[in-house]
């Protein structure tokens, strides 16, 4: 049971956050019980989720991360 990060790609600001509430709600109700996530970017990039193991969602612009900065948010790397 390690953790891994997953991300999806929306092309629309308001796809990304539309998808970031639907999957937060997810995790407050538990229900659907498992989501399947599609990345418009990656044609036929599929993950699936058990919401049970869900410990965050966060939403970013991908400009925000580039030139080299990391992305907003916490991270465990030193």
């Amino acid at each position: 049971m390690s953790p891994i990060p997953v991300s999806v790609q929306r092309k629309e600001p308001g796809d990304a956050e539309a998808l970031y509430q639907e999957i937060r709600q997810a995790i407050d109700h538990g229900q659907p019980r498992l989501l399947e996530l599609t990345c418009e970017k990656v044609e036929g990039k599929k993950a699936s989720l058990l919401i049970g193991e869900v410990l965050a969602v966060q939403l970013y612009e991908k400009a925000a991360a580039a030139g080299g900065s990391k992305r907003p948010g916490f991270s465990l790397d030193s």
